[in-house]
């Protein structure tokens, strides 16, 4: 007797069409074997942590040597993680995949902010940092430091832009007194900074490093921190802590608008299609986003204690928060901006990077 028997494969294509075709992060695997995208976490007291960002957990940990890292950033292409030490006057740049160091590259003192464009790293660095928050502005330290600095001809905070691919320092653009937020335009001809002391914000040739516009933040507040770019490149937008205000630029940086926020606004990003711009308020302990086209609040998130820089997750459904005092990452939920979760146990994280590359305060997608 033959028995005869038929197995439809269709079925079982379809569970395997549905395992593979589910997800729309990236498979590729981790030195910690994870498949899930990523995020990087610099603590400025410890190492760099790794976070899974389907899990929303902790996998793994990147040596910094003990060297304080603060600014991060990664390649397009994700091979290159750049990290900026404060106590190592150095930037190191990281194999991603295995977080093995590649290298290390001298880059003077108080390395502190990091932008990757492309194959170049551009890294803000103050000799005349002395460490610590600054003085509230106006009072008498503040006055006393700016009198110092002027007696001594303090030597002003400078730009490193650094070859990745070569680990060369290609040049340096003088910035102002306190430099600290880096952005590069969309063609890549022109860097703009913020220099907290000097309260304003300045544009240089990225050729010759010549200094081309200035553009005084005095009217809206004291230390301008944060900058950046919308993805279509028609604006900037500057933070300006001590005022709690945004100055909006046109593409020929021109304020065109003063926006106040929360108390103590740092790092920015706007969303994917440039529609929303969300802003760290560090002492107001929140995200707090805007319509681009109103500029009215639409949004806040909680967030915990002196939180500087966020990234969103990939797939933009997500933003995790650094918060420095707290020692925490706050995870929300963007559609509601609701308290996800709270990652405890850091050491005073300072920035926060995702790949695949997503938006950020310390990334762009298109970067």
């Amino acid at each position: 007797m033959s028995i005869s028997i038929k197995v439809s494969i269709l079925p079982l294509v379809g569970f395997i069409f549905l395992i593979v075709g589910c997800s729309n992060e990236s498979s590729e695997p981790s030195s910690n074997g994870s498949t899930a995208p990523l995020a990087y976490v610099t603590n400025q007291k410890g190492n760099i942590t790794v976070i899974d960002l389907v899990s929303l957990e902790v996998v793994s940990e990147i040596n910094a040597d003990g060297k304080g890292p603060r600014g991060i950033g990664i390649t397009s292409d994700g091979k290159t993680i750049v990290v900026a030490n404060v106590d190592g006057g150095d930037i190191t740049l990281i194999d991603r995949e295995s977080g093995k160091i590649n290298k290390n590259i001298e880059i003077g003192e108080n390395p502190e902010f990091v932008r990757v464009v492309g194959n170049l790293a551009y890294i803000s660095f103050e000799p005349a940092s002395l460490g610590g928050p600054p003085p509230t502005p106006g009072s008498e330290e503040a006055q006393k430091l700016e009198a110092d600095r002027e007696e001594e001809d303090a030597e002003p905070a400078k730009i490193a832009v650094v070859n990745i691919d070569s680990g060369i320092v290609e040049k340096e653009i003088i910035g102002g007194m306190e430099t600290e937020g880096i952005e590069v335009s969309p063609d890549q001809t022109k860097l703009i900074i913020t220099n907290e002391a000097d309260e304003n914000i300045t544009v240089h040739d990225l050729q010759t490093g010549e200094l081309i516009k200035e553009i005084s933040t005095r009217d809206y507040g004291h230390r301008p921190r944060g900058i950046k770019v919308s993805p279509d490149g028609s604006m900037y937008v500057g933070s300006v802590e001590y005022g709690n205000s945004l100055v909006v630029m046109n593409s020929d940086f021109e304020i065109i608008k003063a926006i106040k926020t929360g108390e103590i606004p740092y790092g920015l990003s706007f969303n994917r299609d440039g529609s929303k711009l969300y802003v760290a308020l560090a002492k107001g302990r929140a995200i707090q986003v805007f319509d681009t086209n109103s500029w009215e609040e639409v949004g806040r998130g909680e967030t915990g204690e002196r939180c500087w820089h966020f990234t969103f997750t990939p797939d933009d459904s997500k933003i995790l928060v650094a918060c420095g005092r707290s020692d925490e990452i706050v995870v929300l939920d963007v559609s509601d901006m609701s308290v996800l979760k709270r990652l405890t146990g850091f050491a005073m994280p300072w920035g926060i990077v995702a790949y695949p590359k997503s938006m950020g305060s310390l990334d762009s997608v298109w970067q």
